[in-house]
């Protein structure tokens, strides 16, 4: 395909170049092998210049009056618009993603465009009183400089985008790494839509690597203040450690294992339709999804007929096609590491309502019941098709194993009073939880992040601002101050 030839190149400075290592990234449709592009890895070396080139051109552009700054991010929104559909063909062939999964992804995607539009003038500094006779404290938010950003394969372009545009429209230079299974959507596909909308070169790099070439150059050279980082809480806990010992700010956006729960008063059909939706799209490679779905025992018979039902009806096949529900996995690791999952709980004791099988990397939906309180399989991350059904006695009981996991991202609780909806929320240990919804949100300007495993910080609105710029204090003295010696 011309489109992904057209991007397999390293960004930087402005310039398309191969890479100078010794080896390629094969970028292939996930659905049917098709190779999409080759792309050469960029080197240390070659991390060094992008992280120098964002230095360089960081310093004029976080001079750049903000009203200029903004007019770049619509240009990009407005590129981004006029090149919907070219886009969405790319998530559906490089990452496998469903026609329905590629217009949600886009409108986020535009969404929080049209939020760093508005980030651009939203820093504000303060002048603060002094005990000091004759002082005056001025409070600046400046840019951090160069902000560091590594983004996954599941939502490549929005979670690529979600970082690096609100970071330039508060004034910094960004060096991109995507994954390497979307190095064309996570990546180089954000830096064209940049650059035709007029971003000044330099000021954002795109470099397609990976661990085994640079090690951890990315994280350690000294030129990023801040890495942004999206993606597993094993892979997070490493870039905290590199990070902290390098002194530099991590924010992170990791795994999740949500828990959906329906109490005994819960609009039944409802409460599926969400859960379905929550567990199952984009195959269940979403940090959101809801893993576990806890029941009320009161109703656990009518939900979970009804939910299985539903489940059983998705459609598994072609994510091109419009209709399809359920589209590969990103690779055959992932396909076969899920179905060996499955395998594996059911030879344990556990329950198929329905067992997925493979094909390819197709793995058809699997609902579990049953498992034994203390299977690990109930706290670990299910980055796949498969449900967990956990029946519960009582609003304690399921506070008590939604709970019971190192994660704490998202989750969901249905009920017919809101208020009590409110009070069980309150006691989920989670960053974000949702009423009478389903657990897969993303808002741009609510505070987005996890507690425990699931994260540090926060991204979206206001938080942006906390993320990518730091404070400056300038005091001045109108008087003359009085010194001890």
């Amino acid at each position: 395909m011309s489109f992904f030839a057209d991007l397999a190149h390293q960004y930087i400075d402005g310039e398309w170049r191969p890479g100078k290592g010794s080896w390629d990234i094969i970028d292939f449709n996930p659905y049917n092998g098709e190779k999409l592009a080759s792309i050469t890895v960029a080197t240390a070396d070659e991390v060094d210049q992008a992280y120098r080139s964002a230095q360089d051109a960081q310093r004029a552009w976080g001079d750049t009056n903000p009203y200029a700054r903004r007019a770049v991010l619509e240009r990009a929104l407005r590129v981004v618009e006029e090149r919907e559909s070219e886009i969405g063909d790319a998530i559906v062939a490089e990452l496998g993603g469903t026609r329905l999964k590629a217009a949600f992804e886009l409108h986020l995607a535009k969404e929080f465009l049209r939020e760093s539009v508005q980030l651009a003038l939203r820093p504000s500094g303060q002048i603060l009183p002094s005990p000091t006779e004759g002082k005056e404290n001025r409070v600046y938010r400046v840019p951090v400089g160069v902000v560091g950003v590594i983004s996954p394969f599941n939502f490549p372009f929005l979670l690529s985008l979600k970082s690096v545009a609100p970071a330039l429209a508060l004034g910094n230079a960004v060096v991109l790494k995507p994954h390497q299974n979307t190095p064309v959507c996570g990546g180089t596909l954000v830096a064209k839509v940049f650059e035709e909308a007029g971003l000044p070169a330099g000021l954002l790099n795109v470099v397609v690597t990976d661990i085994a070439e640079i090690g951890d150059a990315l994280l350690e050279h000294p030129v990023p203040q801040v890495i942004s980082f999206t993606g597993s809480d094993k892979v997070g806990r490493h870039v905290a450690t590199v990070c902290a010992a390098n002194l530099k700010r991590a924010v992170l956006e990791l795994g999740g294992n949500s828990a959906l729960i329906v109490l005994d008063d819960a609009d039944l059909d409802y409460a599926v339709d969400a859960a379905v939706f929550s567990r199952y799209v984009h195959q269940g490679q979403v940090c959101m999804a809801a893993n576990r779905i806890l029941v009320d025992r009161a109703v656990e018979k009518e939900f979970t007929e009804k939910f299985v039902a539903k489940v059983a009806s998705l459609k598994v096949g072609d994510p091109a096609e419009p209709d399809t529900v359920i589209g590969p996995l990103i690779n055959s690791s992932q396909a076969e590491a899920i179905s060996s999952l499955v395998d594996q709980t059911v030879a344990a004791g556990a329950t198929a309502l329905l067992h997925g099988r493979a094909d390819g990397n197709l793995v058809s939906p699997s609902v579990l019941t049953g498992l034994a309180a203390d299977s690990p399989v109930l706290s670990q991350e299910i980055f796949g098709p498969v449900a967990i059904v956990v029946p519960f006695d009582g609003e304690d009981e399921a506070v008590r194993i939604a709970n019971d996991t190192p994660y704490g991202l998202s989750g969901a609780v249905h009920t017919g009073d809101i208020e009590r909806g409110v009070r069980v929320g309150q006691r989920i240990h989670t960053g974000m939880i949702h009423i009478n919804d389903g657990t897969v949100h993303d808002e741009p300007i609510v505070p987005f992040g996890g507690e425990k495993s699931s994260g540090l910080g926060r991204l979206n609105g206001e938080a942006m601002v906390e993320a990518f710029t730091t404070q400056k204090w300038i005091s001045v003295q109108h008087g003359r101050s009085r010194f001890p010696f």
